[in-house]
């Protein structure tokens, strides 16, 4: 029963990071790339973290991914805050800088704008 319930955790914590992870992919902005991947990414590292602690039940490594979770818990806002307030410090108007190659960059145009623009 132990192994089915650590099977669901590491399930969800990989779900939770594939949403990470497409969050990436998808948003244009750097503010809400890192909301995605700071937020579900700790989520799917922690329930992921959780399963051997399940599964082995020994002090030694439930205290290891106490160690681990705690860190992350930690780490993660603080790394978010600082990435965050360096783009805003940089950047005049971050609602509308993004990443190259994406839609709605400022630095390249969307496919449609480019076929509009051409002669």
């Amino acid at each position: 029963m132990i192994e089915i319930l650590a099977a669901i955790f590491v399930l969800a914590g990989g779900v939770f990071s594939l949403i990470a992870g497409i969050g990436l992919m998808r948003f244009n902005d750097v503010l809400m790339r890192m909301h995605a991947s700071t937020k579900a990414g700790t989520l799917g590292s922690i329930l992921t973290l959780v399963a051997p602690a399940l599964v082995f039940g020994t002090m030694g490594v439930t205290t290891k991914v106490v160690a681990g979770v705690l860190f992350l818990l930690l780490t993660a806002p603080i790394a978010a805050h600082m990435i965050g307030r360096a783009f805003v410090r940089t950047e005049k108007d971050h609602k509308t800088k993004t990443l190259p190659g994406h839609r709605g960059s400022a630095l390249l145009p969307s496919p449609e704008e480019a076929v509009r623009r051409s002669p």
